[in-house]
C-alpha cells in the first residue's frame, strides 16, 4: 500500500490485503499546476482521484457566465461529482479547476468499480465521503435560496481572512456566494461606509470583526 495514501486517507487502513494490493497496483500519481482544468461540464469521468495536497474548485457556470462554487476538494477528500459520474456512468455536470498546485493519485474507473464491488471497507470510505458532501451541498442550496447576502458575505470574509485581511476580488467573492459581482460590491461598500472594512484593489481589510461576527450569526 502507498504510505502517502494511508497517511492522507486513514480510512483506507481498513482495507483488507487483496483490496490494498489492488489499490496499490492500479493507483497512478498525478501532479497538476494551478489553473488546470481537471474536468469540464459535460465531459466523461476518466478516473477516481485521491487528493494528497492542493485544492480543486468545483463550480457551475451558467450560459450567462455567472458562476457558483459548489465545493472545494482538498487533501484527504474526494470529489462527489466524480463518484456520482462513476456510479451512474454519466458525464460531469460542473467543472473542476485547480486553485493551487495539486498532487494525488488516480484510479481507473474499472479499478474503482472492482474495489466497490469487492471491499466493504472501500464502499464505506466512498459512501461516507459522498454523504458528507451531499450534506454540504444541501446547506449551500439552503443558503443561496434563503440566506441573507449580507450575513453570508460577513461569514465568508471572517472565514477567509488571515490576520484581518484577505486577498480577493469582488467577482471571486460573488462566485463563492453564488451572487452577482454588483451585489457584492454594493454590500462591501455598505460595510465600508459603516467602518467595518477598508477596501483596496484586490484586498479587503477587516476593521470591526465584532460587528461582522454579529451580522454573520443572524
Amino acid at each position: 500500500m502507498i504510505p502517502e495514501l494511508l497517511t492522507t486517507f486513514p480510512a483506507l487502513m481498513a482495507l483488507d490485503a487483496p483490496a490494498r494490493t489492488m489499490l496499490a497496483g492500479a493507483a497512478r500519481p498525478v501532479t497538476l499546476s494551478a489553473g488546470t482544468m481537471v474536468f469540464a461540464d459535460g465531459s466523461p469521468c476518466q478516473a477516481f482521484t485521491l487528493l494528497t495536497s492542493g485544492c480543486i474548485r468545483v463550480q457551475k457556470v451558467a450560459e450567462t457566465g455567472r458562476e457558483i462554487v459548489l465545493y472545494r476538494v482538498e487533501a484527504g477528500q474526494t470529489c462527489v461529482l466524480t463518484t456520482n459520474c462513476l456510479l451512474a456512468e454519466t458525464a460531469y455536470g460542473a467543472e473542476g479547476i485547480t486553485e493551487t498546485p495539486v498532487q494525488g493519485y488516480i484510479l481507473p474507473p474499472a479499478t474503482f468499480q472492482s474495489l466497490l464491488a469487492s471491499s466493504q471497507a472501500f464502499r464505506t470510505f466512498v459512501f461516507s465521503a459522498y454523504a458528507s458532501r451531499i450534506s454540504d451541498l444541501l446547506m449551500l442550496i439552503e443558503e443561496v435560496a434563503f440566506g441573507r447576502i449580507d450575513s453570508r458575505l460577513a461569514h465568508l470574509l471572517l472565514q477567509r481572512a488571515e490576520q484581518d485581511m484577505l486577498q480577493a476580488t469582488h467577482q471571486e467573492l460573488a462566485t463563492d456566494l453564488g451572487s452577482a459581482r454588483e451585489v457584492i460590491s454594493r454590500q462591501l461598500k455598505d460595510f465600508e461606509r459603516r467602518g467595518w472594512v477598508a477596501l483596496a484593489r484586490g484586498r479587503i481589510h477587516l476593521l470591526e470583526k465584532p460587528a461582522l461576527l454579529q451580522l454573520a450569526s443572524r
